[in-house]
């Protein structure tokens, strides 16, 4: 299939400019008959009797699920950090993202099978469910329900496997031309690709935002949102815009897909680094070397400063030789303290 017969300017609802300078797990499928190669793409490599396409990326994308990895551990750690239940499912849908992503961009599943539309539609369905993921724990700091409870996780879980489904959905029509849907002018895939994901991405980034600022005591973590949506928006911009460079630069060692993995790679380890750096854990039931708390305001009582605050006042109530002082136990154990707020949860 010849690319020059095809328009290849930027237009709304059309993968055709995008197609023809990354290659995509969908471009094989959309714009043409035969799909839309790209101009210049990474050299392919022979392994054991098969073709590896873009193993340059293929590492990164191990290098990824390692790190996820190592990612969730952490997270399953802290016994008890706000939103751990929920945070975790982003994860892990960006790591089964990840697989489908190894499997399809690199050939294993090769685009001749009949398989691989139904493969790319649910590597689609994937990445939706997971910005919508990322949205829904965008609500979790606000309490809105109460985080770990059935309502809270099922929530999640039933609106991303919805989402996951419809997209799924969305893209085996497309790409088989079920209904109204044609891959040759496939504009309700490209929305949901581009503006529905964007949009969830960027609710998200406000939310945070928003929470920071009216709700923590420390600024720091607007570091870690500004850094995530730098790596992530430096990576769409050499994906989509300057990939044929790299590629005629590189002389077709890498293109722009490999720089692409790897900033996507280091914005989600960033939404992990944020989570990280406002949840921190009970010291009662802290099981790691770091003794940390939810970092909250909490406007206290004239009398309660008076006498030297909440912890002041408990102080004098331990007997002796209770080591902390705070009435026999931990820090965390008060009228305000951490163990009673997740009691009624774990």
């Amino acid at each position: 299939m010849s690319t020059t017969t095809l328009n290849l300017d930027f237009a709304f609802g059309n993968f055709n400019y995008i197609c023809s300078r990354v290659s995509l797990t969908l471009c094989p499928l959309v714009g043409d008959a035969d799909g839309i190669e790209p101009l210049c793409y990474s050299r392919n490599v022979k392994l054991v009797d098969t073709l590896i396409f873009q193993p340059s990326t293929l590492i990164i994308h191990i290098i990824a699920l390692v790190m996820t990895a190592i990612m969730i551990y952490h997270i399953r750690s802290k016994y008890t950090a706000v939103g751990r239940k929920e945070i975790i499912m982003f994860f892990y849908l960006y790591m089964l993202v990840t697989v489908m992503d190894l499997l399809l961009i690199s050939g294993i599943i090769p685009t001749s099978t009949n398989l691989y539309p139904y493969f790319t539609g649910v590597h689609l369905g994937l990445i939706s469910a997971t910005f919508w993921c990322l949205l829904l724990n965008g609500f979790v700091g606000f309490q809105f329900a109460e985080d770990g409870t059935p309502l809270s996780l099922w929530s999640i879980r039933i609106s991303s496997f919805v989402v996951f489904a419809a997209v799924t959905f969305l893209s085996i029509a497309t790409f088989q031309t079920l209904g109204p849907f044609d891959p040759l002018h496939p504009v309700a895939l490209w929305v949901v690709f581009f503006i529905f994901n964007g949009a969830a991405l960027l609710i998200y980034v406000i939310l945070q935002i928003v929470l920071v600022v009216n709700t923590l005591d420390d600024r720091w973590p607007l570091g870690d949102i500004v850094f995530g949506i730098a790596f992530f928006a430096t990576g769409q911009v050499i994906l989509y815009v300057f990939s044929l460079d790299i590629c005629n630069f590189a002389k077709h060692y890498i293109d722009g897909l490999f720089f692409g993995t790897i900033a996507t790679l280091l914005s989600v380890m960033m939404v992990y680094k944020y989570w990280d750096s406002i949840t921190k854990e009970d010291l009662e039931f802290s099981v790691g070397s770091k003794q940390n708390v939810w970092e909250v305001k909490e406007l206290l009582g004239e009398d309660e400063m008076a006498g030297g605050g909440l912890y002041g006042q408990q102080h004098h109530q331990g007997p002796p030789g209770s080591g902390f002082g705070f009435n026999g136990g931990s820090p965390a154990a008060g009228q305000y303290g951490q163990a009673n707020f997740y009691e009624d949860r774990y």
